[in-house]
């Protein structure tokens, strides 16, 4: 063998060993906690508040906040009802809830977590709500009436209703000004333009069905559509082509990107309950690392940026819980 072969072999194997050293770190969490919240009741998305290490925990008719890692309730958001998610804009301080049953978005304060004002919305069941903090907006989209309402975050007015060709899902925002959905009767991927408000592109999910959490790598400009029959699709934000599949958990509903890893968790309510993470070798090529199992019923996370925790609600024997989900030492 001629030394550049040799080298060449030598090089070769030592990336895919990174590479798969990469993808074992990647696989590193275990469930290492199990916190108690009281009694059962609905719920849906769960979101955090990275500066002052709080989860907003939706409850059916209020949004628990939990200090974290302690898991102790510290405050509640009352009368949210059929409450979905919660949306965070930590440069204005506010926080800003989705209302299903009264088509309506609590503003209320991320410091003294006192309500500021209800929002009457025009559309119906509000579920997935975003902030977009170049434009100081907020996006409430809204599941049975197939539209979203724009809210400006400095006035707290409606300032705009877009009607949409499907059931929005899922929104993630980029660092241009470009909000982007899953749309989940359709299979496919929405784009808008937030100084418009419109819809300016839409790209198909080939081989996803009833797409629903949606995650973003800014760096790659990749999107990454968790689908109702088990795969996540990888979508190019900018072009709009479908780059990669791979396989996840049942039912699951939520996505996270962690660009400091490099990973995609996905979270699944379905069978045992699922916690799929995979290691992002390229933008193009993805490993499962690890398939965890977690409880039924678990299908939102939320992770915590400073110590990668992800926290998952679910219900155990009519008690509600958070399971924490922890990289190994």
């Amino acid at each position: 063998m001629t030394n550049f072969n040799k080298n060449f072999l030598a090089l070769a194997l030592g990336s895919l060993f990174c590479v798969s050293s990469m993808a074992a770190d990647a696989g590193s969490y275990e469930v290492v906690q199990r916190l108690p919240l009281g009694a059962a009741s609905k719920w849906d998305f769960i979101s955090i508040d990275s500066q002052r290490q709080r989860l907003f925990v939706t409850r059916g008719d209020r949004v628990d906040v939990v200090a974290i890692p302690s898991g102790k309730i510290v405050g509640a958001i009352a009368n949210t009802q059929g409450v979905h998610g919660v949306a965070i804009a930590l440069d204005l301080k506010l926080g800003f809830t989705s209302n299903g049953k009264s088509n309506s978005v609590t503003v209320f304060d991320l410091e003294s977590l006192a309500t500021k004002t209800e929002i009457a919305l025009k559309g119906k069941n509000p579920d997935v709500i975003l902030y977009e903090p170049l434009t100081h907006k907020v996006y409430a989209f809204n599941g049975s009436s197939a539209d979203f309402e724009v809210i400006d975050a400095t006035t707290l007015k409606v300032v705009d209703s877009v009607k949409v060709n499907g059931r929005p899902e899922f929104a993630v925002s980029d660092e241009h000004g470009k909000i982007f959905f899953n749309v989940e009767d359709k299979s496919e991927l929405h784009v808008i333009d937030a100084a418009s408000h419109r819809v300016v592109a839409k790209w198909p999910l080939k081989g996803c069905v009833e797409p629903t959490g949606l995650a973003l790598d800014l760096k790659n400009a990749r999107l990454f559509s968790a689908c109702a029959n088990g795969v996540a699709v990888v979508t190019d934000s900018h072009s709009g082509q479908q780059v990669a599949q791979f396989a996840i958990g049942e039912h699951p509903d939520a996505v996270i990107y962690d660009a400091d890893t490099r990973t995609v968790l996905t979270s699944g309510g379905g069978g045992t309950g699922t916690l799929v993470v995979a290691h992002q070798d390229d933008a193009d090529h993805y490993t499962v690392a690890a398939k965890l199992v977690t409880e039924k019923g678990a299908k939102t996370m939320a992770m915590n940026p400073l110590d990668k925790a992800v926290y998952l609600p679910t219900v155990v024997a009519q008690q509600f819980i958070l399971v924490v989900a922890a990289k190994r030492p």
